[in-house]
């Protein structure tokens, strides 16, 4: 039985159970792999993230756009849309699996502006080492 998000408990969960799958995910899944070496710590900063986002609770300290530079630098830049979309995929099937509310619409909605200004972050930032490097 689906249940709806109300507090933090299922936000970790939803957190918990997403990353499960990007772990394992054959073309994504080592992009967290190979950044991510405290998993737990990882997990529970998401869920302030997360927790942050929905609830508008103050727990989140933290700057996800110079981190997911930093990521997409360590890989040469080669993070594409097609990543994001992944990532968005499975966001979406975890909350649809597990929870029936708006608010599940609410975090549909705000992972996908978040990707798109993450990646947006990058792109620019992209241009910047590289006229930086001319």
């Amino acid at each position: 039985m689906k249940k709806q998000i109300k507090n933090r408990t299922d936000v970790e969960f939803l957190v918990h159970q997403f990353y499960a799958k990007i772990r394992a995910d054959e073309e994504i899944g080592f992009y967290f792999n190979t950044m991510i070496k405290d998993w737990d710590a990882h997990l529970e900063k998401l869920t302030d993230f997360w927790e942050t986002n929905l609830f508008a609770v103050k727990k989140y300290k933290g700057n996800p756009h110079a981190v997911h530079n930093e990521v997409d630098a360590h890989f040469e830049s080669k993070i594409t849309s097609n990543e994001f979309g992944i990532w968005l995929n499975y966001w979406a099937q975890t909350l649809d699996e597990h929870f029936e509310d708006e608010n599940v619409e609410t975090l549909k909605r705000r992972a996908r502006k978040m990707g798109t200004f993450l990646f947006v972050s990058m792109f620019e930032h992209r241009q910047k080492m590289a006229e930086a490097s001319l």
